[in-house]
C-alpha cells in the first residue's frame, strides 16, 4: 500500500510551493489556495442526505493536488459507500490570468509545476499542456461539468474524471467545446442538451458553487467537509493519506465501518476503466513496483491497454 510523504517541493524561481499564494501552484500537501481566499473555516450548513455521512467536495478540473487524491477517493468509495455520499461542487481555482502572483504571470510558467507534483503524487500529470495548448481559465470546465450534473448524477462524476485524464494526461486544453463534447459523448451525456445547460442555467449553477465555498470558508482545494447532516463536521483539506479520511468518517459516524471489495484486476477494473499504476496499488493494497509488474503482464496479455506520458502510464481496461 502506498502513502503520502509530507515534504513539499521546489518551485520555479527557487521558491517553496507553499510560500506561493497562486492558485496553481499547489502546495503538495496543502493543495491548491485560491487568489484572494483567507485561511478562514467560516460557517459550515447543515445538509441533508440519504446516508448517514455527507462528504461536500469543493474541487476543480485542473486542480493537480484533487488529481493527486483521486487514489484515496476512489477506495473511499469502494469501502464506505454504503455509508457515504460524496457531494462535488466546483471552486473556479483559475477565473483567468488577469494577476501575477508568487512568479507565476502566464500559463507557461505552470509547466514546470505540475511535472514536480506529478512525481510527488506518483500520479501522471503532464505540464506540456501549458506550453502547447494552455486553458485560459477554470471556469468553462467547472460549468460543463455542472450541465452534466443537471443531466445525471453519476455520469457527471465520470464526466469530470474524464476531463481531467484529458488535461492531465492527454494535454488537451478542457476549455475547448470540442474536448467537453467528446468527453459527455464517451460517458453517455447527451451533448446538445449539454450545450444548452452549459450556456445557460449551468453558469448560474457554477456561481451557487462559489457562493457555497465562500460560506463554508473554502480557501483552497481539494477540501472535504464530512459531516453527519446534524451539524457534526470534520474537515479534510489538501492532500492527505488514506487513514485521515477514514478517521474523520469515523468520528462522525463511529458506526461506519471498512467493507470488504473485489480486490481482483478484473473486479478494480469493472468498477473504475481508467487506473493509475498509484490508483491500482492503492485499491489493490500493494506496493508501486508490486502494481507495476501486475499491470505490465496484464497489457502484455492484452487484457489492458497501457497509454504512456513522460511521468508514468495510465492502464485502460480492454473493450
Amino acid at each position: 500500500m502506498v502513502s503520502l510523504g509530507s515534504t513539499g517541493c521546489s518551485a520555479q524561481n527557487g521558491k517553496k510551493m507553499n510560500d506561493q499564494n497562486n492558485p496553481l501552484l499547489c502546495d503538495p500537501v496543502e493543495g491548491c489556495v485560491m487568489p484572494g481566499h483567507s485561511t478562514a473555516t467560516g460557517n459550515q450548513p447543515v445538509t441533508t442526505s440519504t446516508k448517514p455521512v455527507k462528504i461536500i467536495y469543493f474541487t476543480d478540473p485542473i486542480c493537480s493536488s484533487c488529481w493527486g487524491i483521486e487514489p484515496q477517493l476512489r477506495r473511499l468509495k469502494l469501502e464506505y459507500g454504503a455509508f457515504v455520499e460524496i457531494e462535488y461542487h466546483m471552486g473556479g481555482l483559475l477565473p483567468d490570468w488577469s494577476y501575477n502572483s508568487g512568479g507565476i504571470s502566464k500559463p507557461s510558467d505552470v509547466a514546470h509545476h505540475w511535472d514536480e507534483v506529478s512525481l510527488h503524487y506518483q500520479m501522471p500529470i503532464d505540464g506540456d499542456v501549458w506550453l502547447e495548448d494552455p486553458l485560459h481559465s477554470s471556469y468553462p470546465p467547472s460549468i460543463a461539468f455542472k450541465a452534466a450534473q443537471m443531466q445525471d448524477g453519476h455520469k457527471a462524476i465520470l464526466f469530470l474524471r474524464e476531463i481531467r485524464e484529458m488535461v492531465f494526461l492527454q494535454k488537451k486544453n478542457i476549455t475547448k467545446w470540442e474536448h467537453l463534447s467528446a468527453a459527455a459523448i464517451k460517458v453517455g451525456l447527451d451533448v446538445e442538451q449539454l450545450k444548452q445547460d452549459y450556456e445557460n442555467q449551468a453558469k448560474a449553477l457554477f456561481q451557487a458553487d462559489l457562493d457555497l465555498a465562500k460560506q463554508y470558508g473554502v480557501r483552497g482545494f481539494p477540501t472535504l467537509f464530512i459531516t453527519d447532516g446534524q451539524g457534526q463536521t470534520e474537515k479534510v483539506y489538501g492532500v492527505r493519506p488514506y487513514s485521515e479520511f477514514e478517521a474523520a468518517i469515523s468520528k462522525v459516524y463511529p458506526q461506519a465501518e471498512r467493507l470488504p471489495y473485489d480486490k481482483s484486476w478484473e473486479g478494480l477494473f469493472a468498477k473504475y476503466p481508467t487506473l493509475t499504476t498509484r490508483e491500482f496499488a492503492e485499491l489493490s493494497d500493494v506496493t508501486i513496483p508490486q502494481a507495476e509488474a501486475t499491470l505490465a503482464k496484464l497489457a502484455q496479455e492484452g487484457k489492458l491497454t497501457k497509454f504512456d506520458t513522460k511521468n508514468g502510464p495510465i492502464w485502460i481496461k480492454k473493450g
